[in-house]
């Protein structure tokens, strides 16, 4: 949902819009498009000739953007589907792109088993197979064993101590280094980093990528399990197993992995990678809901712990972390879920 911001900035963008296009304030309509977990807000722009565009502002003591124009800029020009640039003001946090419209691809989805629904899937996939082969690495910042293990440490800091007041489990460290070395031993492409569903944006009929500041340097599927083990859908284990070795196959076949990484190695890899993205992702939500007071996040809480089990049932050496997630976290979750926060 939209959030409030600042009514003074808000004036300030479009004083600031009405300056690039050579018209009087009164002559520009904004209000407010979208909000998302960080600090930017996006606002639609209507132009008197009835064009419209999309202000993001971010505010510069909140967010930094000039890794969102550097990457908006090179992958643009390596073909990919970005919105474009019509003006940057670093200073003050404002930009002017492309008007995508309303439609997240989530919205596209019937089920998980619809056919509209896996047809998607498959375009939102070859989508990261044009952006691993285009995207320079270059300039990026390296997913390495220290970011790996923030993320990680996400979940006992803010979902087990801060929201459960629980102590980290039997195996957690076994658990942290394994997912973080399966992480390091994998390719290295450019890596969206948050290739979800609502960061898809569906216009005339093809896919854009939005939300891409956080780009960096990593494993080859992390983005892969960001689509499939995303917020909207749960796939069973045959389809997702089976969109996987398509992937590697493509990957192998294209020269971004490989040729002799096995199916049952390269399975291990994304589900390794998956754990670690769901263990991130429950710490995250429970810290934008605790320091954040955002509201929406705690509900989606089960679903990743879904996710999270599904990936661990393919990993083996990790049954004490396994059986504590099952025993003790999943019914304490959902007992503090049923009594609210």
């Amino acid at each position: 949902m939209p959030q409030a911001t600042d009514p003074t900035r808000v004036d300030r963008l479009r004083q600031w819009a009405a300056h690039r296009h050579a018209f009087p304030v009164s002559a520009i309509a904004v209000r407010l498009a979208a909000g998302d977990a960080s600090f930017r807000r996006y606002f639609r722009l209507q132009l008197p000739d009835g064009t419209t565009r999309i202000l993001m502002d971010a505010p510069p003591d909140r967010e930094e953007i000039q890794s969102f124009v550097a990457i908006a800029e090179q992958w643009r020009s390596a073909g990919l589907p970005v919105p474009g640039l019509h003006g940057v003001d670093l200073a003050e946090g404002f930009i002017e792109l492309d008007d995508l419209g309303d439609t997240p691809l989530q919205e596209c989805f019937q089920g998980d088993d619809a056919p509209d629904t896996l047809a998607w899937h498959e375009r939102a996939l070859e989508l990261i197979h044009a952006l691993q082969n285009r995207a320079p690495v270059e300039g990026l910042p390296t997913y390495d064993a220290a970011l790996l293990g923030r993320e990680l440490d996400l979940f006992p800091d803010w979902c087990l101590g801060e929201w459960l007041g629980m102590a980290a489990p039997p195996g957690w460290e076994t658990l942290r280094e394994a997912l973080i070395a399966q992480a390091l031993a994998q390719p290295v492409v450019a890596v969206h980093r948050d290739f979800d569903a609502m960061n898809l944006m569906v216009c005339d009929h093809s896919l854009y990528l939005i939300d891409f500041q956080d780009a960096v340097a990593g494993p080859i599927s992390y983005d892969l399990i960001s689509l499939l083990r995303g917020r909207y859908c749960r796939f069973p284990p045959a389809r997702f197993a089976t969109w996987v070795e398509d992937f590697r196959g493509r990957a192998i076949a294209e020269g971004r992995l490989k040729g002799d990484v096995e199916p049952a190695t390269f399975h291990r890899q994304v589900q390794a990678m998956a754990a670690q993205r769901a263990l991130k992702v429950l710490g995250i939500f429970c810290r934008l809901t605790l320091r954040d007071e955002r509201e929406g996040y705690l509900e989606r809480l089960p679903h990743f712990l879904g996710h999270l089990e599904d990936s661990l049932d393919d990993l083996p050496g990790h049954d004490a972390f396994h059986t504590w997630l099952v025993d003790t976290f999943r019914p304490a979750l959902a007992a503090r879920l049923e009594a609210g926060t």
